[in-house]
């Protein structure tokens, strides 16, 4: 495991490296709003794409690097994430790149994918709406990825159940927004998918 900082545009951004034995893509995690690297899902699918041969960027967005407990605006978060896959995108070769995150990151994943060029996207607990505000639907964001998506949303999730679509699946495992109830599940399930999006560009 290597940490680096990355310059963006609002501040340094922290990457934390895990490299599979032979990483043939990338993929981007962002973390929550409120959370870190640490969260159970994160590691878990850390752990699970590291085994299915892709190598893992934990990102870290400037506003927590700076010691900040409020998220910035989307467009701040969006503009550092972009800088940072720009960055790993040179040290990786152009590796091809899979973005993805856990509730907000996952938003900002979805909203950065096309300008990033990112293959694919991978959403743990998309928060479809703010809880009990089901008129405030973030639908329109996975909707407008135009590369394989994968969605994992507990069962129970107070942010809602986004609904599939054309370019994304949702799968639905036990739990809440924590993700935390199954971890072998998600782990099963994000490998199996990494390996089925990125085999056609082996």
């Amino acid at each position: 495991m290597t940490r680096i900082e990355i310059p963006t545009p609002h501040g340094p951004a922290r990457a934390e490296l895990h490299c599979a034995e032979e990483g043939e893509a990338l993929l981007l995690l962002g973390h929550g709003a409120a959370g870190g690297f640490g969260a159970k899902d994160l590691v878990a699918v850390t752990r699970a794409a590291q085994a299915a041969g892709v190598d893992v960027a934990l990102i870290e967005q400037p506003y927590r690097v700076a010691g900040r407990r409020a998220p910035a605006p989307a467009k701040q978060l969006d503009a550092a994430w972009l800088a940072v896959a720009e960055e790993l995108s040179e040290r990786f070769d152009g590796m091809p790149q899979v973005f993805g995150g856990r509730s907000s990151g996952a938003r900002v994943a979805c909203r950065t994918a096309g300008a990033g060029q990112a293959v694919a996207v991978l959403c743990l607990a998309f928060p479809e709406h703010p809880p009990g505000r089901p008129e405030k639907s973030r639908q329109s964001e996975l909707d407008a990825v135009e590369v394989p998506a994968l969605v994992v949303q507990g069962e129970t999730d107070p942010f809602g159940r986004p609904k599939p679509g054309p370019h994304h699946e949702v799968v639905v495992i036990p739990g809440t927004h924590a993700l935390d109830k199954d971890l072998e599940a998600l782990s099963r399930i994000t490998s199996e998918w990494l390996v089925r999006v990125l085999r056609p560009l082996d």
